[in-house]
This record gives structure tokens, C-alpha cells and sequence, in this order.
């Protein structure tokens, strides 16, 4: 079951990065510009967590982001070291664009699935996050 995930989770990514690229983005930058969008003012940590990769790695990506005028981070914390990010109008419409990509490979990967077969993947599949998240799934 892990290795059929993953191999469903890399075959996502490439498809994902094949759409993302002529377009100059990444999966990585597609996602933290999603979650800001859904989160607006988060910081670096919680958008590496977000994204799956480090702290450093975020840091590097947001600086390129913020260079480009896709994002915006204050100059100085408003509070304690946390500099919150936003996305800008600019930011707002890549993320647009990457998002009709996106969809669409979303919508070629559950193609040959009926609507109740989604449905049981999609509950299957938050149910073994939420026992891995837990720590259960000892038998």
C-alpha cells in the first residue's frame, strides 16, 4: 500500500511539474502560493511545513518570490521574528493561472474513477492520514 501511494504521489508531481514548468513555477512555489491564498500571513515556517521542505529552502524561494513582486513580507517582524507573508496582485493571478493547470491534471488523474469510487478514495485516504497523524495503525 506505502509504495503504490508514493508511486501515485510521484506520477502526481511529475504530471503536476510538467504543467507548472512552462509557466516558470514549481510544485513547491504552486503550493505556497495556494496555501497564501488560503492562509494569508503565514511565515516561512509554516509555509516550509506546508510545503514539505525545510526552513532554508523556503527562505530561498520566498526571497525569489518576493524579488518578482509575487509576494510581500514586511521589512521588519510586527511581532517576536515572524515576518507574514502575503501574496500580491501579481501572485494572485500566477496562482490563478497554475491553478486551471493544476485542475486539470487533478480531473486526468480521477478520469477512469466513477463518483462513488472518488468518494471511497478520498475518505479512504484521509482515514489513513488521520491513523498515521495519531500514531495508530498498529494492529
Amino acid at each position: 500500500m506505502g509504495y503504490l501511494l508514493k508511486e501515485a504521489a510521484t506520477a502526481l508531481r511529475l504530471a503536476m511539474e510538467e504543467v507548472l514548468r512552462p509557466l516558470g513555477m514549481t510544485v513547491t512555489h504552486y503550493a505556497c502560493l495556494e496555501l497564501l491564498s488560503q492562509r494569508p500571513g503565514l511565515s516561512n515556517s509554516d509555509l516550509a511545513r506546508g510545503t514539505f521542505v525545510t526552513r532554508q529552502s523556503m527562505n530561498v524561494l520566498l526571497q525569489t518570490l518576493e524579488r518578482d513582486g509575487v509576494v510581500t513580507r514586511p521589512a521588519a517582524a510586527p511581532v517576536g521574528r515572524v515576518l507574514p507573508t502575503q501574496l500580491t496582485e501579481k501572485g494572485q493571478s500566477q496562482l490563478e493561472q497554475a491553478t486551471t493547470e493544476v485542475r486539470a491534471v487533478e480531473l486526468r488523474m480521477l478520469a477512469d474513477l466513477t463518483n462513488p469510487e472518488r468518494e471511497v478514495a478520498f475518505r479512504a485516504l484521509r482515514r489513513m492520514t488521520q491513523a498515521l497523524q495519531r500514531g495508530a495503525g498498529t494492529t
